[in-house]
């Protein structure tokens, strides 16, 4: 079983606090999703897609993600970041300017809404902020959590 709390550190900072037992179901990869990125209040969605299927591991209640969609994100890593970046990403029948690209992190807005996409070894970890939602705190939540993964050999 894995949990993961947010705590404000000193400085504000959101800072992950694990516990983690060796064998995780998805059940507890839906808790970590829950808890880790929609726990912030800011984060609208959230899903783990798997990479080499190209399909839904866990998501958020109600957030549906397509085919297409999915593999919208995997292209977006297998281009390169100077083409994302120019491009954008077509994700949720809405155009995303995408703001940062890199082999690991997508960032993506439209107006005052956005996607974040973070790479580790077997996923891709998705999180969606809306209007009243500071992306700041969606970026930091994810990429904390996608560090996390990363060092498990996710």
């Amino acid at each position: 079983m894995c949990i993961l709390l947010l705590r404000g550190n000193q400085s504000g900072f959101l800072q992950p606090q694990f516990r983690f037992q060796s064998r995780r179901s998805m059940s507890q990869l839906h808790n970590l999703l829950l808890d880790s990125l929609l726990g912030t209040k800011h984060i609208d969605s959230a899903a783990l897609i798997k990479l080499q299927e190209k399909s839904l591991c866990v998501t958020s209640p109600g957030f549906n993600i397509m085919p297409s969609d999915i593999q919208t994100l995997v292209n977006g890593f297998a281009k390169n970041p100077l083409q994302t970046r120019r491009e954008g990403l077509y994700f949720k029948e809405k155009d995303y300017k995408c703001v940062r690209a890199d082999d690991y992190s997508l960032y993506a807005k439209n107006g005052n809404t956005g996607v974040v996409v973070v790479k580790t070894r077997l996923h891709l970890l998705v999180a969606t902020y809306v209007a009243g939602m500071y992306p700041s705190i969606c970026v930091e939540a994810t990429e904390k959590l996608g560090e996390y993964l990363r060092k498990k050999g996710n």
